[in-house]
């Protein structure tokens, strides 16, 4: 797989003449340069329906008169980039309009609409009607008469649907489509199906081709979904409503599965499609780090304007982000992530509400977001992980014990592992009895909230106070643990008949009872602390996981004093018998109405960074790619060094003796 990636959409309404007009396989090498591009993936089938070039199976866009994806093939390898070829599987409007009994609907009997980001919106298709035949037909199509480097294909996933033949399909199996179970379990064996279908048609005509079903998230905890693709494509636009937090939650999950995946964001400063919209370089030029900084490859996205020429600007802005990967490849590929702390996320759990926010339910993106802001290296995990390698096992918020989960557990307490549990986490599956043994025993959920938590320990940046919380909490009473600092309910709840001030009730300043214990196997809290960070953003919080995760750890991999916007990994590359610490440091702002934006990257100096190399000899340490050594020094298994000075990305290289 590239690194250097460019993810071209061509979604081009047919009101639109003189498609393809200034298309110039001159321009468009030169654009592939300009942009330091070693791979892009091109259009055969766009959401509007139209193949882009001469087709059998399908009609060719109305107003394209030449073959316009045998044209951008033959310029992009003509210089030696790849060309993966897009079809669009879940919108086609042109056949929506024309087989309207081919499309989903919902149990409202309504056809389905994408809303939100884009309006009026496309119609998906069921893929368990007559559709299907014509998509594979058309890939087929594609893969035979083409020499492309893979196949994409977009808008697909498990779905729920109601149309007729799937209410007809669940009624012939005797089973009723009013029964959720069965319709969700009904969308997976037609998901199933398709990609079965797909991998056979496209590897019959040629083997080992690359396929990717995109979804728009990796789903954590279904390995089954992610080995229907021959390798992982993590889209994530920060600007498009993912956020910066999305990415490296996900990539922490997706490098655990051992596929080549690669980081998809975009030029535009908001979503696809944006014409004319365009990300500060320096945003690219982070966000590009950030994929190798978590071991993933590079996909940046862009749309072809109607007329085909390619537009400078854009590859410009691209080519000041691809320049530098171009210089850093050779200390990013087979890597392997060091990680202290296995995050067991809500997702990947099968637990707690993931509508809260795009993918990612509050209490993982709040965990995410502490592990980043304290320099934490972690991992993101599933049920099939093997948890033994790690010191911490972080359980935000919901995590409910299963028998399976237990099991696992008890394994890891066994070799010495330790727990952070928050909220509900560490509770059998009916939420009413700790089945873990946490130091605690549950009592009830607190009537009261938000209610106040006061700390026996000194936080590092506040006085001694009662502070808030806002997330629901856990009434617990102390089971053969040591207390870190005990709940104060407030006087009363507010609402219309007893009311306090403008917000909520002060605290009675009475003994709550526990509200943070200390365990032999680990530390829990008795709120939803992560949900809380993700929507309140207390320094509070933060600082009693810090505090937690730090008794958990009183030997790290690694230590830095980067500032809480940075980022800090471990990458090793075995093969070479290298680590290599990566460092970031931006900070997003919101601009406009909630859109997060990277503008000024302020350099850092004299960023102190320790790393436990266990025993293992250390050769020589250097900055990459300016190959420039760093003095350091070595007690024990540890050694330290100084970055001095760090623009929004630095890798370290620690050179191992083999």
């Amino acid at each position: 797989m590239r690194f250097r990636q460019v993810h071209l959409d061509y979604h081009t309404s047919e009101m639109i003449n003189n498609i393809g007009g200034q298309f110039s396989k001159q321009q468009f090498q030169d654009m592939l340069k300009v942009g330091h591009v070693d791979s892009i993936t091109i259009f055969a089938k766009c959401h509007h329906g139209w193949a882009y070039f001469p087709s059998e199976t399908n009609e060719m866009h109305p107003h394209l008169s030449f073959d316009l994806l045998g044209a951008q093939i033959e310029a992009a390898h003509e210089i030696g980039v790849k060309t993966p070829i897009y079809l669009s599987v879940g919108f086609d409007e042109k056949v929506a309009r024309r087989h309207p009994e081919w499309l989903m609907r919902d149990e409202n009997d309504q056809t389905n609409w994408v809303k939100g980001f884009m309006t009026p919106g496309w119609h998906q298709f069921c893929l368990n009607s007559p559709y299907l035949d014509l998509m594979v037909s058309q890939v087929e199509e594609v893969v035979r008469k083409y020499d492309g480097d893979g196949i994409f294909l977009d808008i697909v996933g498990v779905r729920t649907c109601y149309c007729h033949t799937c209410v007809a399909d669940l009624r012939a199996e005797g089973k009723d489509p009013r029964n959720k179970k069965d319709v969700i379990a009904q969308g997976e064996r037609i998901y199933a199906n398709y990609t079965g279908r797909m991998r056979e048609a496209i590897h019959a005509i040629k083997p080992g081709m690359s396929i990717f079903h995109n979804a728009g998230h990796i789903s954590q905890g279904r390995r089954d979904l992610a080995a229907m693709n021959t390798h992982l494509e993590v889209e994530s636009l920060p600007t498009g409503g993912w956020g910066y937090d999305h990415f490296p939650l996900s990539a922490r999950y997706a490098q655990l599965l051992g596929m080549d995946f690669l980081g998809m964001t975009g030029k535009f400063h908001t979503f696809w499609g944006e014409f004319g919209g365009y990300k500060h370089p320096n945003a690219l030029r982070y966000e590009t780090a950030l994929s190798l900084a978590n071991g993933a490859r590079c996909s940046i996205g862009d749309q072809l304007h109607p007329e085909g020429l390619m537009d400078r600007g854009t590859y410009e802005l691209i080519g000041a982000a691809y320049a530098e990967v171009e210089q850093k490849e050779a200390w990013c590929t087979d890597t392997t992530n060091l990680a202290d702390i296995a995050l067991l996320t809500a997702e990947a759990a099968g637990v707690g509400d993931m509508s809260s926010s795009m993918f990612t339910g509050r209490a993982d993106a709040g965990a995410v977001r502490m592990l980043l802001e304290g320099n934490f290296l972690f991992d993101v995990v599933d049920m099939e992980t093997d948890f033994n390698p790690y010191k911490v096992m972080v359980l935000p918020d919901q995590i409910v014990i299963s028998d399976k989960l237990q099991a696992k557990l008890d394994a890891f307490f066994q070799q010495g592992g330790k727990v952070l549990a928050t909220g509900k986490s560490g509770l059998n599956t009916e939420g009413n009895e700790f089945v873990i043994d946490l130091g605690v025993k549950h009592i009830m959920e607190n009537p009261f909230k938000p209610d106040y938590f006061r700390p026996a320990f000194a936080l590092q940046s506040l006085g001694q106070s009662s502070f808030i919380m806002y997330a629901q909490g856990q009434k617990v009473a102390l089971n053969g643990g040591t207390v870190l600092g005990r709940r104060e309910d407030p006087y009363f709840n507010r609402d219309v008949f007893t009311f306090c001030s403008h917000q909520h009730t002060p605290s009675s300043m009475n003994d709550g009872g526990p509200g943070m214990v200390e365990s032999d196997k680990g530390i829990y809290m008795a709120w939803n602390v992560f949900e809380d960070y993700a929507v309140k953003g207390s320094l509070v919080l933060k600082e009693m996981v810090v505090y937690a995760l730090n008794r958990l750890l009183p030997e790290k991999t690694l230590t830095t004093n980067l500032p809480a916007q940075g980022i800090v990994t471990l990458q090793e590359q075995a093969k070479e018998a290298r680590i290599v610490n990566h460092l970031l440091y931006a900070s997003p702002v919101k601009r406009g109405e909630d859109v997060e934006i990277i503008e000024d990257i302020l350099p850092l100096y004299d960023i102190s960074v320790a790393v436990n190399v266990g025993d293992r000899k250390v050769k020589e340490v250097y900055m990459a790619p300016q190959m420039t050594p760093i003095a350091y020094k070595q007690q024990d298994h540890v050694i330290e060094y100084v970055v001095p000075k760090l623009e929004c990305h630095q890798m370290v290289v620690i050179d191992l003796v083999q």
